[in-house]
């Protein structure tokens, strides 16, 4: 009957009458077939049908994957003025949203095939541009980090490792899978997902007791109705904003980026010791661009032993495998180094043909930090060259301390004595600091002191590998000149 457009007649002659008679057959006994009403003649009816088109039962997936993440759109809609108000702020900026789906392009494929894997509501997929613009080398003032913003500890509760050589916080895929067995957990929790979102910002004991409070109370205990921090009273409607950005861009004014709905990446999975400078040139990709794909890396080379993957585009996969059979030259240029008694950063550099700020950049070291203990990676080719372990004892590092100088304002009431007291220094000091100074001092009157100052620990420990960002200097007042030890996170 494909692509029919004429007529069949229906026989009704022949159907009515059989139901007719199984209707009397029903009727109580007591009921005479005289009382029924006399039948109609009966006459075939010509039924028009319309034109039925050919159905392709091969119908393909979408080629667009934003139109494949609309088709798995599954959570019940948000459509409270929070909503909206996010909705028009995202809608007016177009080059942020730009910017961040260009970053999460490589990504989206791999992220909505998983989801989709799970049974999980596509929306999900956006979160990251919520969590952190996509950007999987992010950091939280709180430590949170990676596309998904793992805390630390939720980290490792969810088996992301964080160690010297890497932190698969950052790595997309193992945070998606392990964000997405969160939400999973939060969702089995909560039953709702408006709900597991607000637990996934604000934490599932938080949301719990919220939950609690309002059903003491009588009062609903839905997400809109709950009260909760603003920060999560906003974290849905962020996420329904870009939702309905991407369900019609048009309709707000935005321009989405194509992203094919096939692979862009592809793994391999290495057993050797590389370096990342190494792996990007057999790949025949700039080093910020394999970065960008590997963004879990914390030092500059990768020991096989513990096998972690190496993310390539797809289409380079091939040129890697080529060029590495080809390669006639050590892939890897470093080797660890432990640290001996009394060893400084300046004799190892010497010693090993380094660069101090390379040294100190491969290992993570500050700019006002010494290691004391562990090991360091140092070049290959001295000393008896190694494999690179798998898991190493951490370079100790401590914080130097140095005296500056800064100004004190005399306050009314202060001594000469009471503030070379303040200072931990003697009166004999202060006059040496203030060569002009006698024995009175007055109220507004501008002298010089010297603090020790011992410079905090970066923002990102050497494990976390963001180095070169310090915390505001803490300043302390003047005590024996020593170093103060920093432990690691």
């Amino acid at each position: 009957m494909h692509g029919s457009s004429g007529a069949f007649k229906l026989l009704v002659c022949t159907v009515v009458p059989f139901c007719l008679a199984a209707c009397a057959g029903s009727r109580p006994a007591s009921q005479s077939a005289a009382a029924l009403p006399a039948q109609p003649a009966l006459v075939a009816v010509e039924i028009q049908q319309p034109p039925v088109e050919n159905i392709d039962l091969t119908a393909k997936p979408p080629t667009d994957l934003w139109q494949r993440m609309r088709n798995g759109f599954a959570m019940p809609n948000l459509t409270t003025a929070s909503a909206q108000e996010k909705t028009t702020w995202y809608a007016a900026r177009p080059e942020y949203l730009k910017r961040s789906f260009e970053r999460a392009r490589p990504f989206l494929f791999a992220i909505v095939e998983e989801i989709e894997k799970r049974g999980m509501p596509t929306e999900l997929a956006l979160l990251p541009l919520v969590e952190s613009a996509y950007n999987p080398k992010a950091v939280s003032p709180a430590q949170a980090a990676g596309m998904w913003q793992f805390i630390p500890a939720t980290g490792k509760r969810y088996n992301l490792k964080q160690d010297w050589w890497r932190d698969e916080r950052r790595d997309v895929m193992a945070s998606t899978n392990a964000a997405l067995d969160y939400l999973q957990t939060l969702y089995n929790q909560f039953g709702d997902w408006h709900l597991a979102l607000a637990a996934y910002n604000w934490g599932e004991g938080a949301v719990q007791r919220a939950i609690d409070r309002a059903k003491a109370k009588g009062e609903p205990t839905d997400y809109a109705s709950l009260k909760m921090p603003a920060e999560t009273a906003g974290y849905v409607p962020k996420l329904q904003a870009i939702k309905n950005i991407v369900m019609n861009p048009a309709l707000q004014s935005v321009a989405l980026p194509d992203v094919p709905n096939e692979p862009y990446l592809a793994t391999i999975t290495k057993n050797r010791d590389i370096d990342v400078s190494v792996a990007a040139a057999l790949a025949e990709m700039p080093v910020e661009e394999f970065t960008a794909l590997n963004p879990a890396h914390n030092r500059p080379g990768s020991p096989g032993a513990n096998n972690p993957v190496i993310v390539l585009p797809a289409d380079k996969v091939e040129t890697f495998k080529a060029n590495l059979e080809a390669r006639d030259k050590p892939l890897s240029s470093w080797q660890a180094y432990l640290v001996k008694a009394g060893d400084k950063l300046e004799q190892i550099a010497s010693k090993f043909g380094i660069d101090l700020s390379a040294l100190r950049s491969a290992n993570g070291i500050g700019p006002r930090q010494r290691v004391v203990a562990g090991h360091l990676l140092v070049p290959r080719g001295k000393e008896g060259a190694t494999e690179l372990p798998a898991t190493l004892s951490e370079p100790t590092l401590e914080n130097e301390a140095r005296m500056v100088r800064t100004t004190y304002t005399v306050r009314k009431g202060d001594t000469l004595a009471g503030i070379a007291a303040k200072y931990k220094a003697s009166v004999a000091d202060v006059k040496a600091w203030n060569t002009s100074l006698g024995n009175q001092v007055t109220p507004g009157q501008k002298l010089t002191v010297e603090t020790l100052v011992v410079d905090r620990a970066p923002h990102a420990s050497a494990r976390g590998g963001h180095s070169g960002k310090y915390a505001k200097a803490k300043v302390a007042p003047k005590q024996a000149k020593k170093t103060v030890k920093v432990a690691r996170r």
